[in-house]
């Protein structure tokens, strides 16, 4: 039944991606059904406005009933979200969990956070005492992360893509080997080099 389930939970979110208008959306890294790439863009009217947030997500062999490990990629400003390592405090993704939930509202979920962050739960207690007691520069901190670190995904390739080409690989070989390892950058330098 898992695995049923997730095959249709990935139709429904690679369907979101394609269509380009969802908000949030996901693909696999190469062919491991138990490893994803979320994609999220930034919520209007908030500091993340037009930023495009990566997260790394892991299903556990026990999914649906344990919720799946979700970390941001992307270096984000955010009370909720390790600016270091990008672990998420968010209850859904620890003992809030059901199995009704899915892939997708756990996404739906993190962009909501986005929007209406939690100070007095921190992941980053820096983040907090900055959201609480000096908000316009937690928000100018916040926004400028977000142009620095969030890029549209297909700069973000681009930028992959002439990096290792940099490194004396061709550009098939480099855009085919990024696309079988769902763009992880460090994952592509070892394979090729290995």
């Amino acid at each position: 039944m898992e695995s049923r389930r997730l095959q249709k939970e990935f139709e429904e979110l690679f369907k979101l991606g394609a269509d380009g208008n969802s908000n949030v959306s996901a693909h696999l890294v190469g062919n491991d059904m138990h490893h994803l790439k979320g994609i999220i863009k930034g919520p209007p009217d908030t500091p993340y406005s037009g930023g495009t947030f990566i997260v790394d997500i892991q299903i556990p062999p026990d999914y649906p009933y344990k919720p799946p490990k979700m970390k941001f990629d992307t270096k984000i400003w955010h009370p909720n979200i390790s600016s270091q390592t990008g672990a998420i405090c968010l209850d859904i993704l620890k003992d809030e969990w059901s199995p009704a939930l899915t892939i997708r509202t756990a996404l739906l979920s993190l962009q909501a956070l986005l929007c209406a962050p939690e100070p007095d739960d921190p992941q980053d207690a820096v983040v907090a005492s900055q959201y609480k007691n000096h908000h316009a520069e937690y928000e100018r901190t916040a926004r400028q992360w977000t142009q620095e670190y969030a890029k549209d995904i297909e700069q973000v390739h681009r930028e992959q893509i002439q990096r290792l080409c940099e490194m004396g690989f061709d550009e098939v070989t480099v855009r085919t080997a990024l696309e079988n390892a769902g763009w992880d950058e460090n994952a592509v330098i070892n394979s090729l080099l290995g």
